[in-house]
């Protein structure tokens, strides 16, 4: 295998794995894609890179302007590392709502972060008050906008995890979940699946506490990166086929379950991502193929509820 040059041609090419215990011999066969394995332990290192670029290519984003984005903290992980490789000064809106590793990641690769207050958690509020924000700072310095929720360039960066994924499954697949944030992955993941697998079945999965995909009201729920009280603007309704929902305790028990059973270490997020595709391995079957993502690292959780 070719030595990457530099490490942002390292993102991407991540492993898949079988799930081994949390699955039983009536059920059909789960594959969880390692995530994790990227630069930064996330999957978003794929749309960043792919929304830097994106933005390098088009002209909008000149040489060493600052770029500005609203983020629950892996986004802004991924940002951070591609932007200090590639020269721009990078200002985070988030808030102390997530996990705090997230924004000391962040740092460590020299963002400059602001936290908005939120003592009740993820509420429907705060992702408004995040982009309200980082429009102001836009306004006020000439940055330039990432704008993950209505950035298209992402789902280009996601294309490439389908693809792979189709190629780990050699191209036999009968169901993909994910849970949906900007839903960049969730569309991103399933165009470059259904090049080869027309029929596989697109779930997406959202909290319990927040069902607005399913046609419920926004609340407050512990699942982070995604369940943001809105529709993504760039979920299309042929998109999706189905929908589930998952509860922040259901999330986290699975999180702690897989780490301990599988070694499928991730935040609650992955546990959400989990607890569906064990709901959709049961009811296909033996004979049957559901694939997931472990969506990022565990190491990004220690500090929080979920590994206490």
């Amino acid at each position: 295998m070719a030595i990457p040059h530099g490490i942002l041609d390292s993102i991407g090419h991540t492993p898949a794995v079988r799930l081994r215990n949390l699955v039983t011999p009536d059920m059909a066969e789960v594959v969880v894609k390692l995530e994790a394995d990227n630069p930064t332990g996330s999957y978003k290192d794929r749309m960043a890179l792919a929304m830097i670029e994106g933005a390098e290519r088009s002209g909008r984003l000149r040489p060493g302007q600052t770029v500005v984005e609203y983020t629950g903290g892996s986004t802004g992980s991924s940002l951070a590392l591609v932007c200090a490789i590639k020269g721009y000064p990078l200002r985070i809106v988030s808030s102390d709502a997530f996990a705090e590793e997230k924004a000391r990641t962040m740092r460590a690769f020299g963002a400059q972060v602001e936290l908005l207050h939120s003592p009740d958690g993820i509420t429907p509020d705060l992702l408004p008050r995040m982009m309200a924000r980082a429009r102001e700072i836009v306004a006020e310095s000439g940055a330039f906008p990432t704008d993950q929720f209505n950035n298209r360039d992402m789902i280009e960066g996601y294309l490439g995890l389908g693809r792979e994924l189709t190629e780990q499954v050699e191209g036999r697949l009968d169901a993909f979940c994910t849970y949906i944030g900007t839903a960049g992955c969730f569309i991103g993941t399933s165009r470059g699946l259904r090049e080869r697998i027309p029929d596989v079945r697109r779930v997406g999965i959202e909290p319990a506490e927040s069902p607005v995909l399913s046609g419920g009201l926004p609340g407050t729920h512990r699942i982070e990166g995604g369940g943001v009280g809105f529709r993504p603007p760039l979920l299309e309704d042929p998109a999706l086929d189905e929908v589930q929902t998952v509860s922040s305790d259901e999330a986290i028990a699975m999180a702690r379950r897989a780490a301990r059973e599988d070694g499928i270490w991730g935040g609650p997020s992955t546990g959400a991502n989990l607890v569906v595709a064990l709901r959709l391995a049961e009811r296909l079957g033996p004979g049957h193929r559901v694939a997931t993502l472990q969506v990022d690292s565990g190491l990004k959780y220690l500090g929080g509820a979920t590994y206490r």
